[in-house]
């Protein structure tokens, strides 16, 4: 299952990928998200970062471990983590349209095996949900770039 959203930004590409890279503060950049803890931080650049991330799912908190498997700087980064027989995929890519900057996520849930591919049937209904709360985090990193 695929979900994606996108934002028009009033900034710059710097600016945008300076906000949405600074994971270790990502909790108070983004409200779903409670509490960061970094686990590996590369000797340089995003690629290997992994942090422990926590949110309110149905009102209780849930962690999950993430990790940057791939970027190109002020263009996208990528980002997997497992859980439960899943795969999730996400990724953050600034394009510019004319004086604009567009920050699109692309969330990738992929399961894995009979047993994983038997529990997201019922996840297709929580597709409109998902997207919801994708566009509350592009909201909040747009607000957090254009209120400085």
């Amino acid at each position: 299952m695929t979900v994606q959203a996108q934002i028009t930004i009033n900034g710059s590409i710097n600016q945008v990928w300076s906000v949405i890279t600074n994971i270790s503060n990502a909790a108070t950049i983004i409200s779903g998200i409670e509490k960061v803890e970094l686990l590996n931080e590369p000797a340089s650049g995003l690629l290997g970062l992994k942090w422990r991330e926590t949110r309110l799912y149905f009102g209780k908190p849930a962690a999950i471990d993430k990790g940057i498997i791939e970027v190109v700087e002020n263009n996208y980064y990528k980002t997997k983590a497992e859980l439960d027989g899943f795969i999730f995929l996400t990724t953050l890519a600034i394009t510019t349209n004319s004086s604009q900057v567009i920050l699109t996520s692309t969330h990738e849930t992929q399961a894995q095996g009979i047993m994983a591919k038997i529990k997201s049937l019922p996840m297709l209904f929580f597709k409109g949900i998902l997207k919801k709360a994708i566009l509350q985090d592009l909201t909040d990193y747009k607000n957090a770039i254009e209120q400085g």
